[in-house]
């Protein structure tokens, strides 16, 4: 293949974890019953919200599209990472690759300041109860969740779209599971400066805006929760914001050590383990997480589960 722009090129190889048939094949095992875990949890999610009238508040409004969100970045790459554990050659085309590319950083862009107008639906739900579903209206949460999806398929319309502009190299082999923005660097034979500080600026921005969210409203939650003087309300309060947490610091924590490093201290192998944690593992936790430690979510399950026993 000689150099040129990458639209010559009809298809990519993904090299994956390992040659090694029987670890493929157990690793093949082990993730498919990740995945399966996961769109079964967040599906559930999902239903139980619509189903459930309890459930019919702002918070799980955000919580159902952040588990429709992880359920489809999930799906962008799971399923051919399965199909490549199975197959000799691990081959995705070109087209492919890219719209692999730009819906994965689509969706993930977008969780990212659906998690930051999560934090801030606490906020307003704890430190202003009496104006919240004035505040958080059905409306406001629409218009809030479609300025999620833009401003998460703007970045990934640019960056992707970019990199489409810039040649390849005489080499066709990702050294990864599926088609992400660092391993692709390598391919490519022009100046990649400009893909990288157009990048580390989108993300840099996305990061700091979704990040900065967060902080201010827990700052401002944690400051109301000092002034309760109810035990009751203290905890009450924080169990409505523990889940969020540990969502937010598991989700961005992998996000900035991704793809806020400089590039001289990318490593491929390093990277491929980084990769799962976010696009494999983060997307089945989530809905345990909620589940596990949310009455409400709780409840909803049970009487789920007893409608159905009931009518079997």
């Amino acid at each position: 293949m000689a150099g040129g722009n990458c639209t010559e090129v009809e298809e990519f190889i993904l090299l994956g974890f390992t040659d090694h048939v029987a670890l493929r094949h157990a690793l093949f095992v082990i993730f498919l019953l990740i995945y399966i875990t996961t769109v079964v949890g967040n599906l559930g999610i999902i239903v139980i919200v619509k189903t459930d009238s309890h459930l019919q508040t702002p918070m799980y409004f955000l919580l159902s599209n952040l588990s429709f969100l992880d359920l489809c970045y999930s799906s962008i790459v799971t399923p051919k990472m399965l199909v490549n554990f199975l197959v000799q050659r691990k081959v995705i085309s070109y087209p492919g690759c890219f719209l692999q590319q730009y819906f994965y950083a689509g969706c993930a862009t977008t969780e990212c300041y659906l998690l930051a107008v999560m934090a801030y639906d606490r906020y307003v739900a704890i430190c202003n109860p009496l104006m919240y579903t004035t505040i958080m209206s059905k409306t406001v949460c629409i218009l809030l969740v479609v300025v999620c999806y833009v401003a998460g398929f703007l970045n990934a319309s640019v960056n992707v779209g970019f990199r489409l502009t810039l040649n390849c190299c005489n080499s066709n082999l990702i050294n990864h599971f599926f088609c992400d923005g660092p391993p692709l660097a390598h391919l490519y034979c022009s100046d990649i400066q400009l893909a990288q500080i157009l990048l580390f600026a989108f993300v840099g921005f996305n990061e700091v805006a979704t990040t900065s969210i967060v902080v201010i409203s827990y700052f401002c939650i944690l400051a109301t929760i000092l002034q309760m003087h109810s035990l009751e309300g203290i905890y009450k309060a924080l169990s409505t914001c523990s889940s969020h947490l540990i969502a937010v610091s598991t989700f961005y924590g992998t996000l900035l050590f991704m793809y806020l490093r400089p590039s001289s201290s990318y490593s491929l192998e390093q990277d491929k383990i980084v990769s799962v944690f976010y696009t494999v593992i983060i997307p089945m936790l989530n809905p345990i997480i909620y589940s596990l430690r949310n009455k409400e979510v709780k409840n909803a399950m049970k009487k789920a589960c007893q409608r159905i026993a009931i009518s079997k």
